[in-house]
């Protein structure tokens, strides 16, 4: 039997009138800017398929600013993510691209911290409100931000995942699902480990400081 979700059946709080351009594009930003994990001084979002074609009238182009501010789907300020972004002296740009793209519900997000460093991430909406994130820095991964996830950057080299279960049990944080995805043997590489529980900034700290191999950890 199929199963489905609740915001398959009654859909997801949110502000705006469509559930994958305004709250999932929300989503995607707001990940992304989980994932650059510093505050961002600029961004440029390249939209695809339907969400260069229709956005401007869902309001992809304030959901995605509200979502790089880290606002909620059901902010009532996304209406006002122009003026919030300048409020923030933030640098917004957009390109809306005819490419073609696997899934009509696509964006691009290049942002650049305050460090000058930069991140790039891609990734859909994919209804409902629902998302998956495909791409980090040039790298394919499959994040859908369903539960609390931790994202580790690392080198390809032994003993790194099993480190850094160590530590997670030792905090009694239990794994639901991990995924390491990588540009090749020896080379960068992703954890992407969904927990049951969130991970503190706390748990953050210290994860990082006992697992040296660890380049960055980011939590969703």
């Amino acid at each position: 039997m199929e199963q489905f979700s609740v915001f398959d059946i009654i859909g997801p709080r949110m502000t705006g009138p469509s559930s994958s351009h305004t709250a999932g594009a929300v989503r995607l930003a707001h990940t992304a800017a989980h994932i650059v994990g510093k505050p961002i001084s600029k961004v440029k979002f390249t939209l695809y398929g339907s969400f260069a074609e229709t956005g401007r009238g869902h309001g992809t182009d304030k959901a995605l600013i509200a979502g790089i501010l880290r606002l909620m789907p059901d902010d009532a300020r996304i209406k006002d993510a122009y003026q919030l972004a300048q409020d923030a002296e933030l640098m917004v740009e957009f390109e809306y691209s005819d490419a073609p793209v696997k899934h009509p519900n696509t964006v691009r997000i290049s942002a650049q911290d305050r460090d000058g460093e930069k991140t790039e991430v891609v990734g859909q909406s994919v209804g409902g409100g629902n998302i998956l994130i495909t791409e980090i820095n040039g790298l394919d991964v499959e994040l859908t931000g369903d539960y609390p996830t931790l994202i580790v950057q690392h080198s390809d080299v032994p003993g790194v995942i099993a480190e850094v279960s160590h530590v997670l049990a030792q905090l009694g944080i239990n794994i639901a699902f991990m995924r390491v995805f990588r540009h090749g043997r020896g080379e960068d590489a992703y954890m992407c480990i969904e927990t049951d529980t969130p991970v503190t900034g706390e748990m953050q700290t210290i994860i990082t400081s006992l697992c040296k191999s660890i380049q960055k950890l980011f939590a969703v």
